[in-house]
């Protein structure tokens, strides 16, 4: 630098850094000699984190505010410095700005299939992709193991890093957990936050925290598609019998499909084959056939309850089981008041007869 450049860095005192391109993690302030006046003012934004360096050793960090540069605000600096001068004197300290927000939708995928086995449908690959957002946790451990002397950190020198990160946890943790490939496609929230919570520590190694992780889908070869297409369709039309009616019902469709000249012979050949099949087969019939009407309902036992009025509360409803348990405590008698559903008032208990065959099956008093 010339003699402005060191004029010019002399008369700034002000410390701030904006940034509008979005994709900056970290910016080192530029000055002359590295040298900070004593008193000037460092502006932290809100989204930033600045850190004082010292001959490459991290000295105070900042949080969002206004901070005057002076021997109460950066302690450690001065005790790292040892000034014997108050501290008059310009310090020479480097100062880095961190982007501590949310950076958001970065892509991630399977670059080849994922080999598992699956206990459905055996050997099998498989395809992942989704996005993820991360920030910038821990400022000291990242520039201590990222950053290093780089004025200029931007997201393209760690994206590829965090990348690798996540596609080598998402295999890692989906080959141990050994989750069927049904249960992988029918949770993709579940899976990406227990992703998340595996894949954390990783991201903590380089001063970084993991905020989501999103599966956004989870494929597999065409020939498991059609499988599982399959087995849908022959759930949804019953047992094997309409299996076939169903699968017979599709070659018709087929083959009346089939317009070439050649194949015309042939198709209404086989057309009349399957449907004389096809016939037999609906002829047949099978317990699972929608046209038949449902099985008869079940009778079903109505439980009968009852209330009493037993030392001049009302008890109830009760079933005929705790009837008998109140006659045997000899709480209820004979000419115990009460009622159940259908008659008009409260009568005596021995006037019910299934309450009345209960008192008779008591045994005598004791002699």
């Amino acid at each position: 630098m010339g003699i402005w450049d060191k004029l010019f860095g002399e008369l700034v005192d002000v410390i701030e850094w904006t940034d509008d391109t979005q994709h900056t993690l970290v910016y080192r302030f530029p000055r002359y000699g590295n040298e900070i006046k004593n008193g000037a003012m460092l502006t932290v934004r809100e989204g930033q984190v600045a850190i004082l360096v010292n001959e490459g050793e991290v000295a105070d960090v900042f949080t969002p505010g206004l901070y005057e540069l002076s021997t109460a605000n950066v302690p450690i600096l001065s005790t790292l410095q040892g000034w014997k001068h108050g501290f008059e004197s310009p310090f020479k300290a480097e100062v880095y700005f961190f982007n501590s927000t949310v950076f958001t939708d970065m892509k991630w995928g399977l670059r080849n299939p994922l080999i598992l086995r699956d206990p459905e449908f055996g050997v099998i690959r498989t395809r992942a992709f989704g996005s993820y957002a991360f920030k910038i946790k821990d400022p000291g451990l990242m520039l201590k193991e990222i950053v290093g002397t780089d004025g200029h950190f931007v997201l393209e020198e760690i994206i590829g890093q965090l990348k690798n990160l996540v596609v080598t946890g998402f295999a890692k943790v989906i080959s141990e957990a050994k989750v069927p490939i049904l249960d992988l496609v029918a949770s993709y929230d579940d899976l990406g936050k227990f992703l998340t919570d595996q894949l954390q520590p990783m991201f903590g190694a380089y001063g970084l925290s993991l905020e989501t992780l999103l599966v956004e889908n989870v494929s597999v070869p065409e020939a498991v598609e059609r499988a599982l297409d399959e087995r849908a369709s022959s759930i949804a039309v019953g047992d094997l019998n309409r299996f076939t009616r169903y699968q017979q019902a599709q070659s018709m469709r087929d083959a009346a499909n089939n317009q070439s000249t050649a194949g015309s012979g042939m198709a209404m050949g086989m057309g009349f084959g399957m449907a004389q099949s096809f016939g037999q087969a609906l002829g047949q019939g099978d317990a699972t056939d929608p046209l038949a009407p449902p099985p008869m309902p079940e009778k079903t036992e109505v439980i009968k309850h009852y209330f009493a009025v037993i030392a001049g509360k009302r008890v109830g409803p009760i079933n005929l089981a705790a009837v008998k348990e109140l006659i045997e405590k000899h709480e209820l008698e004979a000419e115990t008041l009460m009622w159940t559903a259908g008659l008009p008032e409260w009568v005596a208990a021995d006037t019910l007869n299934e309450v009345e065959s209960l008192l008779n099956n008591q045994p005598p008093a004791m002699p």
